[in-house]
Order: C-alpha cells, then sequence, then structure tokens
C-alpha cells in the first residue's frame, strides 16, 4: 500500500509503457491518482492499461515535435486538469542505434530530441494546464550521468559518442528545470530534477546494479511527499538534494539553452 494520499490528482508520465515509468504508474494509480499513460507502442499501452486501474491513455512518438504538440493538444482537449507532470520517457546511450549517431523526425541528434527537447515543448505546452491546476508539479527524470553541453556543437556533428549524447541530454534537463522553476515562481508550479538510482533494471540498461522499486521510491516521493510542496528548482540524487554539474548554475548556460530550446521547437513547426 503506498505511503501517500493522491485521490483525485491527475498524474501524466511520459515513457510509462516500460521500466521506471510503468512501476510509477502502478504506484501512483495504487496511491488513488488517476494516470495518463503515454508511450510509443500500442501495443505496450494496452499492456500497461491492463496494470493500472483508471488510467487514460495517449499515444506519441517523441522523436517527433509534431507529435509532441498533438499529444499535449489532445491532453488540454479531454482533462479537465493536469497535478502532475513527470518527463520520464527517455533513451539511453547505446538503446537505440548502438551508440551511433542517429537524427530525430526534425533531424536532432536523437538523444537531445527525446531526453530533453521533446520534454521541453511538452511542458511548454501543458504550461497554462499547470498552472490552473495549481498546486501542480513538474519532475523531470534526469540521471547522475550528465556533461556539459557544447554550444557551438550541440547536435554533436564533430566526434560524436552515444555516451557523451546521452550525458548531455541529461544535463540539459536539469539547466531546463533550474531556469523554469525561476520563471514559474509564484505560480503554485514546480519543478525538480533527480537521478532516480543508479543502473534500474531497464531496457536501456544491460548490467542493473539497483532495483526499480528504489528509483520508483525516490520518484514517487518527489510527485507526492507533502513535505516538499512548494519545492522548487532542486535536484537529488535518489532522495537526497545534490549539487549537479556546474554549468547549471551558469546563468549564460541556462539563457543559451532557453534560446536554443526556444529556436529549434519553432523550427519544427
Amino acid at each position: 500500500m503506498s505511503t501517500y494520499d493522491m485521490d483525485g490528482r491527475i498524474v501524466l508520465i511520459t515513457g510509462a509503457t516500460d521500466g521506471l515509468g510503468r512501476a510509477l504508474a502502478r504506484e501512483a494509480a495504487e496511491a488513488g491518482a488517476t494516470v495518463l499513460v503515454h508511450g510509443r507502442s500500442e501495443e505496450r499501452i494496452a499492456d500497461t492499461l491492463a496494470e493500472v486501474p483508471g488510467a487514460r491513455a495517449y499515444q506519441a512518438d517523441l522523436a517527433s515535435l509534431d507529435q509532441v504538440r498533438a499529444l499535449a493538444a489532445a491532453i488540454r482537449e479531454a482533462e479537465p486538469r493536469l497535478d502532475v507532470l513527470v518527463s520520464n520517457a527517455g533513451i539511453g546511450a547505446t538503446v537505440p542505434g548502438g551508440g551511433q549517431r542517429e537524427e530525430s523526425e526534425d533531424g536532432y541528434e536523437l538523444r537531445f530530441a527525446v531526453n530533453y527537447l521533446a520534454g521541453y515543448v511538452l511542458t511548454q505546452e501543458l504550461l497554462d494546464l499547470l498552472r490552473g491546476s495549481a498546486p501542480a508539479r513538474i519532475v523531470n527524470v534526469a540521471s547522475a550521468g550528465q556533461m556539459p553541453i557544447d554550444f557551438d556543437d550541440v547536435m554533436l556533428e564533430r566526434g560524436y559518442r552515444g555516451v557523451r549524447a546521452y550525458c548531455q541530454s541529461k544535463l540539459a534537463q536539469i539547466i531546463s528545470t533550474f531556469d523554469l522553476a525561476e520563471q514559474l515562481e509564484g505560480t503554485g508550479v514546480t519543478v525538480n530534477a533527480l537521478h532516480p538510482a543508479t543502473y534500474m533494471p531497464t531496457k536501456i540498461v544491460s548490467s542493473p546494479t539497483s532495483s526499480l522499486a528504489e528509483g520508483v521510491h525516490a520518484t514517487l516521493r518527489l510527485v507526492a511527499d507533502p513535505a516538499l510542496e512548494g519545492v522548487t528548482g532542486r535536484y537529488y540524487d535518489r532522495e537526497r538534494e545534490a549539487t549537479p554539474d556546474a554549468q547549471a548554475f551558469d546563468p549564460n548556460a541556462r539563457r543559451w539553452l532557453r534560446e536554443l530550446s526556444e529556436r529549434l521547437s519553432a523550427a519544427g513547426r
């Protein structure tokens, strides 16, 4: 039985058909929440709905910004409110593509596009719904694996490495978390990021060292713990507040990433 009471709350979890997202969806539903299950595969969505009572389904490929915007539009149309957005969907350093450089439908480096830019666009598109539902929470599932963004080669067209692409995309999530938290101050919408656990048994991890339960517990805490009401602009390593890569505190990096994100998302229209 969950230790949290989420009765009446509507929670969107991206990447909810596998691994951490799927387990988190079950826990949130058990705590009383109505879960909006996002996934890419119709079959996996159906399997997840069978496990998560009362859930509603939304399908989109986050490698396409058009589909991300369509996802947001469908949620705005159908849902009366949105209490929590969990940006969990992501791809690893070697899955898919075996660590080779790939591009999204919009022509952006795939890991940056899926792990960071899709969540950025989805969040922007749902901000009004979240503000109208305040107090509301945004939780970005990032990673302790972080590398500074090279703003001269964000798409890593030179010397590509899957690990670098992954770690850069995860730091982008954290930089954006801090930036958005400042922008939303006073609105009742909080924004936090976390590294849920190290090498959980998911499809992007070949040699797990942590249990899925550890990651679910840490993430659900940011989603639902009453003690964190009003807490915003933080990065957690599991349940402990932690310090991310120094670039996350660089005001220039925040501005550059914000301007880049606005430009890339506008270009994809």
